[in-house]
């Protein structure tokens, strides 16, 4: 651990990363503190503040490129040089050289090269943060791709998780992060991570995703070759596409940006709410778009390593929650969060809406290029300061995946309207969901179990009526059992003061005068009194 944090000092002091800080908006003592750093006295070099940050990510593995893939598709947040080199970790990390390559695929298929496939590339086709691509032929004639985990890659990534928990735990301690809940978020980040190392679940993705766009003018997805594919090699499909952030070649090719844009859209809805089952890592080296109707563009997507799903619970939620943004309903919007749990109950709603209005109200009924969802998620965490929300580590990946559709459609078509192109969407999804229609749906999907289950019901009832029985016998003896409890104490208790008073007498009466003299004094009344006293001591 502590190797691995000296490595990543070197490489934010080796490449002078501190100059990327915007010392203006800084503390005046960490402003002094970074003066005097002995950092300065390492020279920038000739390279571009964009290139240095790139090297630095590249230098520190997966867990930092993919985080530099996120950020290259925010150009909003970032300086248009920074954002032009973060965009070269998409699909342009240095590779590992291809005799390596083939090697692992020897070994993970056992079977040479020449028995696998008719031609095989060893020079990569693209190499991106975790994996490489290197063109083939099998011998049946099909164009593939062979996708091959990077060497070596299990070890730095669980180092870089375990530098990361740590973090999380000490940002748990400062009471501002801890409604962040850094914890369950990095350990959620870190399952989802893992199973990219796991190609065997890319593959059975990449089916599923498949099998629900069947046949869709919307999206394409590639074909599997199980019989080529392992844990850490994977076989599919060749596409021929143009990269989505290729705006040159598109426009080139006469292709409708603006469809293109609002298929995105509807894309992203559509895996959310119709198939509960979405591509989470869609930032701009996994889309590809097919041109050859330019005025009917489809989407490509590849690399399904990471994908996500809702409950429906979290479905419904999310579906009324964006519906009461669209129609500007900001007490519906609080009162859905106080539903939900992620503030408090005693959380006032009217005063929780007026807040969201007050961050929400400037950005709707606007073109996508003067929206920013990660400004909006910004106001709506320091919004949530005063209320204690909670983030929700199961919407994390829905939160990344909106952000990179929002990158991607400011690209291709700054002036969409995302509200109006998904307004009409989410109401009839709803209408379908809670109509008759969305209820006789779901008396089809639950009829073969309601169809087990039916012959059984005379059965069923009589095992309850049985059980309730037997528990209202139950309920009748615990009362009577109680009730005898307490006359047995109340017994007790009339003893034990029979005793206390006998006691009390007795010893008033030995007080009083000793035993010897009780009858030469003729004191009667003492002697009544211990009389009783002894009386209520054998009366117990």
């Amino acid at each position: 651990m502590s190797l691995r944090l000296l490595r990543i000092s070197w490489v934010i002091s080796r490449h002078r990363l501190d100059t990327l800080l915007p010392l203006e908006r800084l503390p005046w003592w960490l402003r002094a503190l970074l003066w005097f750093s002995p950092l300065r006295l390492i020279p920038i070099g000739k390279r571009s503040r964009g290139e240095r940050l790139r090297l630095s990510l590249e230098a520190l593995g997966p867990i930092f490129i993919k985080f530099g893939q996120m950020l290259s598709t925010r150009r909003d947040l970032l300086p248009a040089d920074i954002a032009d080199e973060l965009k070269r970790l998409q699909d342009q990390v240095p590779p590992f050289p291809g005799d390596q390559a083939a090697d692992r695929v020897e070994k993970a298929l056992e079977t040479s090269l020449e028995e696998a496939f008719a031609e095989f590339d060893r020079v990569p086709l693209a190499s991106a943060s975790i994996a490489q691509v290197h063109a083939a032929r099998l011998h049946g004639g099909e164009d593939v791709v062979v996708k091959i985990i990077r060497p070596g890659i299990d070890r730095v990534m669980r180092q870089d998780m375990a530098l990361m928990y740590q973090v999380a735990k000490l940002c748990s301690k400062i009471p501002e992060a801890r409604r962040l809940r850094p914890v369950e978020v990095i350990r959620d980040y870190e399952a989802t991570l893992f199973d990219e190392l796991d190609l065997y679940k890319e593959a059975a993705n990449t089916s599923q995703l498949k099998r629900n766009f069947k046949d869709s003018p919307l999206l394409f997805v590639p074909t599997i070759y199980w019989p080529f594919t392992r844990r850490h090699v994977m076989v599919q499909e060749r596409i021929r596409g143009i990269p989505v952030a290729d705006l040159d070649t598109l426009i080139a090719r006469g292709t409708n940006l603006k469809k293109l844009a609002e298929r995105g859209v509807e894309l992203f809805f559509t895996q959310v709410f119709r198939d509960n089952f979405f591509h989470a890592d869609m930032h701009p080296g996994n889309i590809f778009v097919n041109c050859d109707n330019p005025e009917d563009p489809q989407y490509i997507a590849i690399d399904c390593g990471i994908v996500g799903s809702l409950t429906r619970e979290d479905q419904d939620y999310l579906a009324r929650n964006l519906l009461a943004f669209f129609h500007q309903d900001y007490y519906e919007v609080a009162a859905l969060h106080i539903e939900s749990g992620w503030v408090g109950e005693n959380t006032r709603a009217n005063e929780f809406a007026a807040a969201i209005r007050t961050v929400c109200e400037p950005i709707l009924e606007k073109p996508l290029k003067d929206i920013s969802f990660g400004q909006v998620l910004l106001g709506l965490f320091q919004t949530a300061r005063r209320f204690n929300m909670e983030v929700q580590p199961q919407l994390v990946l829905l939160q990344k995946t909106l952000l990179n559709i929002e990158g991607l459609g400011r690209q291709l078509y700054p002036d969409l309207d995302l509200w109006s192109t998904a307004k009409p969407y989410l109401e009839q999804w709803m209408k379908e969901r809670a109509g008759v229609s969305g209820l006789w749906e779901s008396l089809k999907r639950q009829a073969p179990e309601l169809s087990h289950q039916l012959p059984e019901l005379p059965v069923l009832a009589h095992q309850a009526l049985s059980r309730m029985e037997h528990e209202h016998r139950q309920r009748h003896q615990q009362v009577d059992s109680i009730n005898a409890m307490r006359v047995q104490m109340a017994r007790q208790g009339k003893r034990l003061y029979r005793l206390r008073l006998g006691l009390i007498l007795l010893a008033l009466a030995l007080a009083w005068q000793p035993l010897s003299g009780w009858i030469a004094l003729q004191e009667w009344p003492i002697l009544a009194a211990a009389g009783i006293g002894l009386l209520l001591l054998v009366w117990q």
